[in-house]
């Protein structure tokens, strides 16, 4: 995983494993760290004050929703939310672009996970033409500051890139296609997206460039084994919840006089 992400080219990250990693090893592993991460989880809902959002980015077909499945699955459904954002209704659309993500922010106590994100908002609104440059960057600020006001209200904030190589890609969407099982994941457009992946590579760049700060830094995940990608985001949102520290309030009996 790379969380240098200053000045870099992102065809020249990995999107494997380390060759040292060993898939039947590192799903075990992954088994270990879902236990924990009930655990923590729990302390985290009964502390009920802090919360994390964990915002999920990626190419089409990146495997964001297999993710969501493999990492979140056993936790208690009362502690963890997930929210996809698709395209923006003509409500949201009448608000300014971070109307609707304040709106679906994790309360004290939770985590919230985003499948796709206000980064949306400087992704695709870029390659389709719907805002410029210039545009791009104050909306940079803004997410910057959002991300800050967030953090100052006791909420920690993790983004993933799930980092899928351009062969990768076109192998699962020709999946989409061929596996009854996945053909309700086709989508008309599917094809146009592997034409624009320079494009979605170049926009992405820039945001890790605008919206990288120390205090809240990008993972960029190797995701071409789905396995991998699982272990890697599992392990730095367990890390990150052991730092927190969360504890279960006293008992009234237990509370110093």
């Amino acid at each position: 995983m790379n969380t240098d992400n200053t000045g870099f080219d992102l065809s020249k990250l990995p999107t494997h494993a380390p060759h040292n990693m060993h898939k039947a090893a590192t799903e075990a592993k992954l088994q270990h760290l879902v236990q924990e991460l009930i655990e923590l989880q729990n302390r985290l809902y009964a502390e009920n004050r802090r919360s994390v959002l964990i915002i999920l980015q990626g190419m089409d077909a990146s495997g964001k929703d297999g993710l969501i499945r493999q990492v979140f699955s056993g936790i208690n459904p009362q502690g963890v939310q997930v929210h996809s954002f698709k395209e923006p209704t003509n409500e949201e659309l009448g608000h300014d672009f971070l109307w609707r993500i304040h709106q679906k922010t994790p309360r004290r106590g939770m985590m919230q996970v985003f499948n796709r994100s206000h980064y949306e908002d400087v992704l695709i609104t870029r390659v389709s033409g719907l805002i410029n440059a210039d545009e791009a960057r104050w909306r940079f600020a803004a997410i910057n500051a959002f991300e800050k006001l967030l953090q100052n209200s006791g909420t920690t904030v993790l983004k993933f890139y799930l980092h899928i190589s351009q062969k990768e890609q076109r192998v699962r969407l020709m999946e989409r296609v061929t596996d009854p099982n996945k053909r309700w994941k086709y989508e008309a457009g599917d094809e146009e997206k592997v034409k624009q992946w320079p494009q979605y590579q170049k926009m992405y760049e820039d945001v890790f460039r605008h919206c990288n700060p120390d205090s809240c830094p990008w993972h960029i995940v190797p995701a071409d084994q789905n396995w991998y990608k699982a272990y890697v985001v599992a392990s730095t949102l367990r890390n990150t919840l052991v730092s927190m520290d969360p504890k279960y309030p006293l008992h009234k009996a237990d509370r110093p006089k």
